[in-house]
């Protein structure tokens, strides 16, 4: 699903918002992290706290930034990019770090535990990194279409 913005270039044409059309991706891996976070087994669970406070902010807020641009709630102002700058700088580093905290975690139960148990937590590494890269993307294109404003 990608957000197509009115701009004037040219004669009004429509372009592709590559930021915005990262926000469903991003909700969605997000939201497989909460979910394959919360299904496993951590040993240490001020890991699997952190990892799941990063996944749910960000995939509550993500959802809400989505449900505003929908809405037309911006208006094209330039305090909204600043907010989605921000926003997307701040979810990439807390989505970096419960990125390294989970891989930790996993990495910890390789021995002795069930291997059910690492095969989520595996999953849960490998959907979290995805959804760290798609918010750096989106904060790399936020910054620059801030910067241009």
């Amino acid at each position: 699903m990608w957000l197509i913005e009115q701009h004037s270039l040219g004669a009004g044409s429509p372009r592709l918002a590559l930021p915005g059309g990262l926000l469903p991706p991003g909700a969605v891996f997000g939201g497989l992290v909460w979910i394959l976070v919360s299904s496993s087994h951590v040993p240490i669970p001020l890991i699997q706290g952190w990892v799941m406070f990063a996944s749910v902010f960000c995939f509550v807020a993500t959802t809400v930034l989505a449900f505003l641009y929908v809405i037309g709630a911006h208006g094209n102002r330039t305090s909204w990019i600043t907010l989605d700058a921000a926003y997307h700088c701040v979810a990439s580093l807390f989505y970096f770090g419960a990125s390294v905290l989970e891989a930790l975690a996993a990495i910890q139960l390789q021995d002795g535990f069930l291997y059910k148990y690492y095969h989520e937590n595996i999953s849960a590494v490998v959907f979290s990194y995805v959804a760290t890269l798609l918010y750096v993307v989106h904060a790399v294109f936020s910054l620059i279409r801030w910067k241009s404003s």
